[in-house]
């Protein structure tokens, strides 16, 4: 008996997806912890960090972008048979873009920090401890830039648990850190969301300590060789990962603005709202990290089959992810209709603050859907290194179609944050069903010209 197709690739999807998901979780974990510990310390360091976290994830998910198109190019080499000291040799030219990339991540911490938090009406107490958390942010561009792109060469090679248990010591050196230096245990002083800063630091540094630990130690990523070529040189080749790069960049930024923006419009609402919202956004952000993992794992699986010239390949591959994304979306949305106040309890125990953060995890749970079919059908996309219409669909959802419908009603109609809100569930839906549609053609198309091929090519009868 013939084996289902769409559930086969669903089974080799999610043994990519499964590490990805955990170490997804890690990640967006260590920011969840933050939030904690900040809410345990005050309805103002919760908004400081609220505050200075936002800023940092705009400038955050540009460099994170950019590094995503070092996994689909590997994927493709490996996909047509290209051996180790080639992708050994393309990597080690995308290790020098991230050290640049890092130091420049830096200088615009520094730059925009400032200017940043002068648009905000904060209160002088919760102004300077944004501050001074930002400040702290600003060292971690290199460590966290370094990682972006070491963790997607190996996912490039399918070796998904090195990102998984990068992303665990990362949490732990990050979790250990904040209960240090935000509360000042064993002599270390109270530093309140700067002290949360430093072990972001921390944690970004550990993180490159344990992925070179991979790529010295383990037989495919030690074949790579990447200590032991020119390091000085970039090549005409390595420009493609900017080329590829900056559009995903674009449209992650485009997504990662339009929460980041609106949740400083909402800062405009009193430090109290502030953290009601960041309690909702930040589990939203942990629940997503599950179709981003499926999304990176379709771009994986599109990518190899792409590179191996699989045209029907490709397009059922493409298809299986976002069908994971959307049965992962009903989930989590129903979880967030169903137990919102067990949610909020996680983070505090403050009650002025619960009633504003369940309503806002009811608009939360409404765009889930929305927000996991646009994920997984970019990493679809991202498979075939189709990367600038989506960018120009994204950029469009976000800016021309959600953000106005945000300022106007939030502030036009003064419906307040919930007009914020209905926003992001506008401009999520529209990216999501461009983005969808966009592949979903692009894969009818492959697996058209495939079938046309195999029609004509000539046939053996002996």
């Amino acid at each position: 008996m013939r084996s289902n197709p769409y559930s086969t690739e669903a089974r080799a999807n999610l043994r990519l997806a499964l590490p990805l998901i955990g170490a997804q979780l890690s990640f967006v974990s260590a920011a969840t912890v933050d939030a904690i510990f900040a809410g345990r310390l005050g309805a103002r360091e919760l908004a400081a960090v609220a505050v200075g976290s936002n800023a940092w994830f705009m400038v955050f998910v540009l460099f994170m972008g950019i590094s995503m198109a070092v996994s689909p190019i590997v994927a493709h080499r490996l996909g047509a048979g290209r051996s180790p000291q080639d992708i050994g040799g393309f990597l080690r030219g995308a290790f020098l873009i991230a050290i640049l990339l890092g130091l420049a991540w830096t200088s615009i911490m520094f730059l925009t920090g400032p200017l940043i938090l002068s648009f905000l009406d904060l209160d002088a107490i919760t102004h300077s401890m944004a501050s001074d958390y930002l400040k702290t942010l600003a060292w971690t561009g290199l460590p966290f830039t370094l990682c972006f792109f070491l963790r997607n060469g190996a996912e490039g090679h399918s070796l998904i648990k090195v990102p998984l248990i990068a992303g665990i010591i990362g949490l732990m050196v990050n979790a250990g850190f904040d209960w240090l230096l935000m509360y000042g245990h064993w002599g270390f002083p109270a530093m309140g969301p700067e002290g949360c800063g430093w072990a972001t630091v921390i944690s970004g540094w550990a993180m490159v300590a344990v992925y070179l630990g991979f790529y010295r130690g383990l037989a495919p990523l030690k074949a790579l060789n990447l200590a032991g070529g020119p390091w000085l040189k970039l090549e005409s080749q390595h420009l493609e990962v900017l080329r590829l790069g900056l559009p995903i960049a674009a449209m992650l930024t485009a997504e990662a603005w339009l929460f980041s923006i609106g949740s400083l419009m909402v800062a405009r609402f009193g430090a109290d709202l502030m953290a009601a919202h960041q309690i909702a956004i930040n589990f939203a952000a942990l629940c997503f990290m599950v179709p981003t993992a499926i999304g990176m794992a379709t771009t994986v699986r599109v990518g190899l089959a792409a590179g191996a010239g699989d045209q029907i390949g490709v397009a059922l591959r493409g298809r299986v992810g976002i069908l994971m994304g959307l049965g992962f979306a009903c989930c989590s949305a129903t979880l967030m209709a169903l137990a919102p106040g067990l949610i909020v309890a996680v983070y505090t125990d403050v009650a002025h603050l619960a009633e504003p953060a369940v309503h806002f995890l009811a608009f939360a749970a409404l765009f889930q859907v929305f927000d996991c079919i646009q994920a997984t059908s970019n990493g679809a996309l991202r498979g075939v290194k189709d990367s600038y219409v989506p960018m120009l669909i994204t950029l469009a959802a976000y800016w021309f179609g959600g953000m106005p419908l945000a300022a106007g009603l939030a502030f036009g109609l003064e419906m307040g944050p919930s007009g914020i809100w209905w926003g992001f569930v506008f401009g999520l839906g529209l990216a999501a069903a461009g983005l969808c549609t966009r592949f979903l053609r692009r894969g009818q198309r492959l697996a058209a010209q495939a079938r046309e091929a195999q029609d004509k090519a000539p046939r053996n009868f002996d």
